[in-house]
């Protein structure tokens, strides 16, 4: 394995150890048997907690679109978790180790975490599956099929997004908890999650169409619905388009910390 690894670019190879960097500190809060039991299942709860409060409000609609919403956003949800784990590498002072480097620190940033993007993965596709079985809901098979690649896109836009505000965050990690619960709320607020869109303002409409979830899960909701398939990925391509565009802002906003860095050494171990 190490023969095989020596022999990548150099850029694959980083991103490698930095992927067993994250899958290792991931083994310190979960066993896949403790992950299963009390994580996932804390998810799959979550949306039939959601979906319970559509039968007392609502009808059979309700129901169907807080199940397929709420699933979907568990995806974001752990994707949003990269916030917080981007300042790991501060924390442990290892921050102006990966600056001294010639690689860019993004990229370790976004490799470390992107065990989030895998278990939100698997959480939002069981929970809607799971969910969809609980209260009766037809998913249209084999439509059903193409929705957890559409929970992927969904996952990975979000995780970009969240490399933006983890790279904002080191500067002031005391928020990279508040920072990462507030936002994902919004964004279930705002995304189409529990209402639609339109029942916002054009204002936070305008917001909600700048943000991850909103467009994928607009291009889910329609492949569910038996729509055409220009809509469909139209969404996922304005989906994939939101997040590259918050990756862009990212690795402008970790440039220009190093670059301060370097200049008045204030990048150092910092809690």
């Amino acid at each position: 394995m190490s023969a095989i690894t020596d022999r990548l670019p150099p850029p694959l190879r980083i991103a490698r150890h930095a992927v067993a960097a994250g899958i290792a500190d991931f083994s310190t809060m979960f066993t896949w048997r403790t992950w299963t039991t009390a994580w996932l299942g804390r998810m799959v709860l979550q949306v039939v907690f959601f979906a319970l409060i559509g039968l007392l409000v609502g009808d059979a609609g309700t129901v169907r679109f807080l199940v397929i919403g709420n699933a979907v956003m568990l995806a974001a949800v752990e994707s949003m978790f990269a916030v917080a784990s981007t300042t790991w590498e501060r924390r442990a002072g290892t921050l102006p180790l990966l600056v001294a480097s010639p690689t860019s620190p993004l990229l370790v940033f976004a490799s470390r975490s992107v065990f989030w993007l895998a278990t939100g993965f698997v959480s939002s596709s069981v929970s809607l599956f799971v969910g969809a079985a609980v209260f009766g809901i037809a998913l249209p098979f084999p439509r059903a099929l193409l929705v957890p690649p559409m929970i992927l896109v969904v996952g990975t836009s979000t995780y970009l997004f969240a490399s933006f505000l983890g790279a904002l965050i080191l500067r002031a990690m005391e928020f990279r908890n508040v920072v990462g619960n507030v936002v994902h709320l919004a964004m279930m607020a705002i995304c189409g999650v529990m209402v639609p869109t339109d029942v916002w303002p054009s204002g936070v409409q305008a917001i909600a169409a700048l943000l991850p979830v909103t467009h994928g899960l607009g291009a889910i909701r329609h492949l569910l619905d038996g729509g055409g398939a220009g809509p469909i990925l139209r969404g996922l391509a304005l989906e994939l388009t939101v997040g590259v565009a918050w990756y862009v802002l990212a690795m402008l906003s970790i440039q220009r910390l190093v670059d301060r860095g370097r200049s008045d050494g204030t990048i150092e171990y910092a809690d």
